[in-house]
Order: structure tokens, then sequence, then C-alpha cells
């Protein structure tokens, strides 16, 4: 086949990649068959994953535009994967066209991919970094020149902090993020809920234990606790269709089948 301009030279297309398998949850169009393979087995065991992972997306949209509505103009965007299809700079500038954004991940794959979509353009930077390495991620120049000005940062933590393990601290590192940001930032944090389909928790954990990113479903009281020191905005820490749904009927009678817990959160 003919490689897209977008895949950086060298890169295995027969081998499934994790930020390119959200991308075709999405409806995106930068994945290959084996991406698709990898996501129809992961359907089989759990046939809502799309609708998860859209719900999940829209929920990054509208904490982006409310947190841009109130002047933010720039987003540090931890575990970002393939920033595709309604990404943090998109949405972002809609409401601040000179927004800028440092886009985060440890997956050299979503790095190089997302080097290449972003390489024209000046505001938006991509880092390969580990949350897990906080001092290594503070210490990158692209982002100490995003915290450095002082002006309020929007920290983003999607879908990323229940592949951190009890082990490794999620709390301890959540912290030392909040205290390198300047006044006034946000955080934005969506995670992985055991409470909304108990019955998923073991098959699912199960399923990721066979990937190099294990996943920790976590309960609320354990991610309401990620915003310590953080003013949390209404209506605080509740499911994907809850926060500040753009149409109030979209949320539908089974919030909790969404299984993601949502939040945004301020910072005095």
């Amino acid at each position: 086949m003919q490689r897209p301009n977008w895949v950086p030279a060298g890169t295995d297309l027969d081998k499934p990649n994790a930020a390119r398998v959200y991308d075709y949850y999405l409806g995106g169009s930068h994945n290959f068959e084996a991406d698709r393979q990898m996501a129809r087995k992961a359907m089989e065991l759990w046939p809502e994953l799309p609708t998860i992972m859209r719900s999940n997306r829209a929920f990054l949209r509208r904490a982006v535009q409310f947190l841009a509505e109130r002047g933010t103009t720039r987003f540090l965007d931890i575990g970002s994967g393939i920033p595709t299809f309604g990404a943090v700079h998109e949405v972002a500038r809609a409401i601040r066209p000179e927004a800028r954004v440092v886009y985060v991940d440890r997956d050299p794959v979503a790095v190089a991919h997302s080097r290449l979509l972003l390489r024209d353009d000046p505001h938006s930077v991509v880092v390969e970094a580990d949350l897990r390495s906080v001092p290594d991620l503070l210490g990158r120049p692209e982002v100490v020149d995003l915290l450095g000005a002082g002006e309020p940062v929007a920290l983003m933590l999607v879908a990323v902090l229940h592949f951190v393990t009890d082990a490794e601290e999620p709390g301890r590192l959540v912290g030392a993020l909040r205290d390198a940001l300047p006044p006034g930032s946000a955080l934005v944090l969506c995670h992985a809920s055991q409470e909304g389909r108990p019955d998923q928790v073991g098959p699912h954990q199960e399923l990721y234990r066979l990937t190099p990113t294990p996943l920790t479903m976590r309960s609320r009281q354990q991610i309401t606790d990620f915003f310590d020191g953080f003013e949390l905005v209404e209506p605080g820490v509740v499911y994907l269709p809850q926060w500040r749904p753009d149409y109030p009927e979209s949320v539908g009678p089974h919030p909790e089948r969404m299984t993601g817990m949502v939040g945004v959160g301020l910072l005095p």
C-alpha cells in the first residue's frame, strides 16, 4: 500500500498501535487494518467501546471549550496519542486562535505520527516523555516554556491515569504536576471507573494485561482525590455524558454505561 504523508518512515503498518486504534474508535482515518483488527477483537468483548471513546472525546471538547471561554490559551496534554479528529488545538483555536498546545506522549509511534501531522503548526509541539517521570517531563524545554510565562495552563490528563498503577503512585504524580502549574490553571481529568459497569471490570482489565499498558479502573472517590488542591467545577466528578452536556436529553437514562468518570478543577 502507498504510505500516507502522515506516516513516519520505518513505521510497521502490520503492527497495531493503541493511538491509531483509538483514532479508529473515533471514526478517524489515521489507522490501518492491523489497528482495526485489534479494535474489532476488543469490541467483541465490549461492543460499546467506540461509543465510550467518542463520549470521551466529546468531554474533552466541552472541557477545552469551557476553559478557552474563560480565557485559557495554554494547554499541556499528557497522554495525547495522535492529535486528530477534534484534538485540543483545533477546539481551543476555534475560540482562542492564539492558543498554544504541548502534546506529550511516551509512545514513540504516536509521537512520530503527531510530529508529522503538526509539522506546519508553530503553536503546537510534541514531546516524547512519560507521565511517570514528572521531573523529566517538566524539564523539557517545550514544557518549561509553556509554564514559564506564568499564565494559566490547562493540564489535560484525559484517559491516561488509568494506565498508571497504584504502585506508581498516580496521586503523587498529579500532585507534582499541580505544584508546577501557575495560579489560575486547571486540571481536566477523565478516568476509567470500576463503578459504572462492574461486570466489565474483570474482563476489561484482563484484556489490557495482555498489552504493555495494563489498566487500573478506580472508584469515584479515588478519582475525586486526584483533584486535591483544585476547586471542582460543577457538576463535580460525574460520568462522561453528565459533565456539562450540550443538550440535557443527550445524557440518556444510563450514563453509567459510559464507565469513564470525568471532572474539571481550577487552581486558586
